[in-house]
């Protein structure tokens, strides 16, 4: 592996470490993510916590902490291989912020937004998957899981040559969202909820 690719992957985990939505919960005034809601410092729980633009705001930052680097990573000419660990490491940073006390989130946006640099159909693909089960389900978590194990379905139709980065990236949010899906088979996993007035 070069050094330009260490230092891409190691940007991208750094990058990554950045969590938004404790950020912005402290610029509005909010308590911090972690502690409240489902403890999950996401858009999601910030919307439940704060309304639509705070988690507005936290999902563009979450997103662009994937896009910018996998973006950069393309632009220097890098595999798609090494394109999935700069992924892969902008997703850790999410989960284990660097800064936030290794206490983060599912990153399941970084992982969107690392798509779209190269592959923005599949992108869309995916943001179309998730409304639409989202808006059956009212479940944030089966959203997301279903759309991700699509991911490397629409990598190879779309997009070969990432399927194994699609592949990468479906593994490790399955992963993450392993306490979900116990509570989805148990039947008591959290539905989606409105912020109080």
């Amino acid at each position: 592996m070069s050094a330009l690719a260490l230092l891409m992957i190691l940007s991208a985990y750094l990058l990554g470490s950045v969590s938004s939505a404790v950020l912005i919960c402290k610029l509005f005034k909010m308590d911090d993510p972690r502690l409240r809601g489902s403890g999950n410092p996401g858009a999601t729980n910030v919307y439940r916590m704060a309304g639509a633009l705070p988690a507005a705001i936290t999902l563009l930052f979450d997103v662009l902490k994937g896009m910018l680097p996998v973006w950069l990573s393309y632009y220097l000419g890098l595999s798609p291989i090494i394109l999935g660990w700069v992924a892969i490491a902008a997703c850790v940073g999410h989960i284990y912020p660097l800064y936030f006390d290794f206490k983060g989130g599912k990153a399941v946006a970084t992982a969107l937004g690392a798509m779209f640099p190269v592959a923005w159909e599949m992108a869309l693909l995916l943001i179309a998957t998730w409304i639409l089960v989202f808006s059956i389900s009212r479940v944030s978590s089966l959203a997301a899981l279903i759309t991700v194990s699509l991911a490397p379905f629409y990598a190879y139709l779309i997009k070969p040559q990432y399927s194994i980065p699609a592949i990468m990236l479906t593994a490790l949010i399955i992963w993450r969202h392993r306490t979900n899906i116990i509570r989805l088979i148990q039947g008591n996993e959290v539905g989606f909820r409105k912020p109080k007035s």
